[in-house]
């Protein structure tokens, strides 16, 4: 089975939603990676279940699957970025990130999505390591209960700079949720924060981790730079990662973050799946491939 590809829509910010899907689905691509945004399907706004019925409706017309990204900027607090998060020292700012990633499962189960990604967060000055990994647990075993009873992936994305910095972090991080809930964690690996940090091989990553993969993310990067690239402008090598994709018969929707491309989404979002589908590997038939 070919790869699938989708694009992530915080890279058509200044699209309205439904003309950035046209946009995507008339490009080529298998789904779309949904920030829920202000701008573009705002949970906190009147109608959730309406308006998640709708948008599932408007995404099966125009073909395409979805995974709910969840790394809005000021959507829950318009004056820190991404706070307040599951690290937050108050009791109220992390029963509100819980609440916000539970409205996004609630919509994802409604759109039928391949997953919902988030994140951990960033400590904030003062707040001692052991308590942020404590709350960090807590918040994550509540998310990934709500999603397991929903029917819906919960991944979770190690982030250069957070918490959860790398896959080894997650793995620590899955262990203990399984422990505290038995509810499952994916692995939401972007590829790009493998070069970012420098702890392992992009596509060796690919292989090692098949059997964790909710959700993956494609771009190009430089080494140790986290900023998101188009491709052809850093130091991935994305055919490997291609490659080492549909070895593991990887059947999810591989997802392109070009969060800084925006300003460019009509030119950007077509050529990146030019760019991809050019360096497609022709899928192999062995039986030894394993499903994700």
């Amino acid at each position: 089975m070919p790869l699938r590809f989708a694009y992530n829509t915080n890279g058509a910010a200044n699209h309205r939603l439904d003309d950035a899907l046209a946009l995507i689905a008339d490009s080529g691509y298998d789904g779309v990676a949904l920030t829920l945004d202000h701008q573009h399907f705002d949970p906190f706004a009147p109608d959730l279940e309406g308006r998640a019925e709708a948008l599932a409706r408007r995404l099966r017309e125009l073909g395409l699957g979805l995974v709910i990204e969840t790394g809005a900027r000021y959507l829950l607090n318009p004056r820190v970025k991404h706070e307040p998060t599951l690290l937050n020292p108050t009791a109220e700012g992390r029963a509100r990130r819980v609440d916000f990633l539970n409205r996004c499962v609630r919509i994802a189960a409604i759109c039928q999505a391949e997953a919902v990604s988030f994140w951990a967060g960033v400590p904030q000055p003062g707040v001692d390591h052991g308590d942020a990994w404590k709350w960090l647990v807590e918040g994550v075993a509540a998310v990934a209960e709500t999603a397991a009873a929903e029917g819906v992936t919960a991944a979770l994305e190690p982030e250069p700079g957070m918490l959860v910095e790398t896959v080894d972090d997650y793995l620590r991080l899955k262990a203990e949720v399984a422990e505290r809930t038995g509810a499952p964690l994916a692995l939401a690996l972007d590829t790009g924060h493998c070069l970012v940090t420098g702890e392992r091989d992009p596509a060796a990553a690919v292989g090692e981790f098949a059997a964790h993969l909710g959700t993956v993310a494609v771009e190009d990067m430089r080494r140790g730079v986290h900023e998101h690239l188009p491709f052809g402008q850093g130091d991935m090598d994305i055919p490997a990662i291609l490659r080492a994709l549909d070895a593991i018969g990887f059947d999810r929707l591989v997802c392109v973050e070009l969060s800084r491309e925006s300003h460019r989404a009509h030119l950007a979002i077509p050529e990146s799946i030019d760019w991809l589908k050019a360096r497609m590997p022709a899928t192999t038939t062995d039986s030894t491939r394993r499903s994700a």
